[in-house]
């Protein structure tokens, strides 16, 4: 696994992890797609575009105005606010899939139509929905289980 972070209770953006991530605790989504996975979190109240945030070629968030910026997230557990961007998303989510310079997962409090078809289209994994703000809920570093198969999608921290 290429996932880069800094394994620990605080956040990327420095702030204090929310209590709450203790092993074993599971966090309900309403809806999700793609494979059960594992993987370590990179946790941050940042928005995602796969088209302005990243450099798909190193596999870096590049845009400096992230938490991020820097930041591997190759083979992370993307735990972010929301997806953001245009219809460039799909194809490019699909190109990181092809190309094997891709997050485990996408795990978002929000979602738009094209991150869901983009995601579809890479058969990708990505879960979201959460009934409290997911980003304050993961610890930054901590391992997780995206299980989308179910009935109910959820992480898991292990």
């Amino acid at each position: 696994m290429d996932c880069r972070v800094n394994p620990g209770n605080d956040a990327v953006d420095g702030s204090a992890a929310t209590v709450g991530t203790m092993s074993g605790e599971i966090f309900f989504a309403a809806a999700g797609m793609g494979r059960k996975v594992r993987g370590q979190a990179l946790v941050a109240k940042d928005g995602f575009s796969a088209r302005y945030d990243l450099d798909r070629l190193r596999g870096v968030f590049s845009r400096p105005d992230p938490k991020l910026a820097g930041e591997s997230y190759v083979g992370c557990v993307l735990v972010l606010v929301a997806a953001k961007g245009g219809v460039a998303t799909a194809w490019m989510l699909h190109e990181m899939t092809a190309r094997g310079v891709m997050p485990a997962a996408l795990v978002l409090n929000a979602v738009n139509p094209i991150m869901v078809q983009g995601a579809a289209f890479a058969d990708f994994t990505m879960i979201s929905g959460f009934d409290r703000d997911i980003t304050q809920a993961i610890a930054n570093g901590a391992m997780v289980e995206v299980d989308p198969t179910g009935e109910r999608p959820f992480i898991r921290v292990i």
